[in-house]
């Protein structure tokens, strides 16, 4: 298992190209590689150039650290078709410049919305006979996060869509952030997916259910958001020890071919002590689940 720091919280006060040293001084050897304005941004085309990806990937190799996994977030599930078709070109793109790091693991999200699941879920499938040759000819792996407001934010059913496409190149994402809006249990969503499972997100939130629905309270009641955190491991209702043990009990912790990802985005003022926070909670908490058999 690949152990990786999302560099989301740096965009600020670091340049693309210093991220691979501030990972490597924050005690990482992976990063994962999310949407950044100068690389892959959010929803429009990739604006790196084969230059800037070589410079990247030396940048990589000089402070020792390798991509473990490129996550883009772009309209694949429509359901306006001519978003959808371009998110399909700058797919194509975000592909070959992953290739291009040396990274063969992608993550990224259902999106779409929740109001169309419909037309939304046909606009993915149709976006997946275009790109899932392109995933398969070039030995890439995609996983993807049923994440809240997509056109399916639950887990068992995020499954059944990946299992509709009938391809070992996808696969899940589970970002613990997101537990409390999968309806379905986290031990019941991981013994589902299996080895299906490649990617999770380590952060946490709080339970949004609790007190009865009112631990958060919009106004005027009954609005249509989805909230969650981002925060460190120990600050929400997560349960760790079920998450790890849960981990565990797939295999996903032994596995070569698997990424954990740290991905807090709350505390930016605090970046760099939760960043190692979190590497040491991730790699503590992994050896007490195989040492123990927690889950197995």
């Amino acid at each position: 298992m690949k152990v990786a720091l999302d560099p989301t919280p740096f965009h600020s006060t670091h340049s693309l190209l210093e991220f691979p040293a501030l990972a490597a001084e924050l005690g990482y050897q992976y990063l994962q590689l999310t949407p950044h304005r100068d690389m892959i941004p959010f929803f429009t085309h990739p604006k790196a150039d084969d230059l800037l990806v070589r410079q990247f990937r030396s940048a990589c190799a000089d402070a020792g650290v390798e991509v473990a996994s490129v996550l883009p977030v772009l309209r694949w599930s429509g359901p306006d078709e001519a978003m959808r078709e371009a998110a399909v070109r700058y797919w194509k793109r975000a592909i070959q410049i992953t290739v291009d790091l040396g990274c063969t693991q992608m993550n990224t999200e259902f999106s779409g919305r929740p109001e169309k699941p419909e037309e939304s879920e046909a606009c993915f499938y149709k976006s997946m006979e275009e790109l899932l040759p392109v995933f398969e000819r070039e030995g890439v792996h995609v996983a993807i996060d049923p994440h809240p407001d997509d056109f399916v934010e639950e887990g068992l059913a995020a499954l059944r869509v990946v299992r509709g496409l009938n391809s070992p190149n996808v696969g899940s994402v589970y970002v613990a952030s997101h537990t409390f809006h999968m309806k379905d249990e986290p031990l019941e969503i991981m013994r589902a997916v299996g080895d299906r499972l490649r990617v999770v997100h380590v952060s946490d939130t709080m339970n949004h259910h609790a007190s009865h629905g009112l631990r958060y309270i919009t106004n005027p009641p009954g609005n249509d958001v989805r909230v969650h955190q981002h925060l460190k491991i120990g600050d929400g209702d997560v349960n760790w020890d079920e998450f790890f043990g849960g981990l565990n009990e797939i295999g996903f912790l032994d596995r070569d071919d698997t990424v954990m990802v740290s991905s807090v985005f709350a505390e930016d003022d605090n970046a760099h002590e939760v960043s190692r926070y979190q590497l040491r909670e991730m790699r503590e908490r992994t050896d007490k689940a195989q040492a123990a058999g927690f889950g197995a």
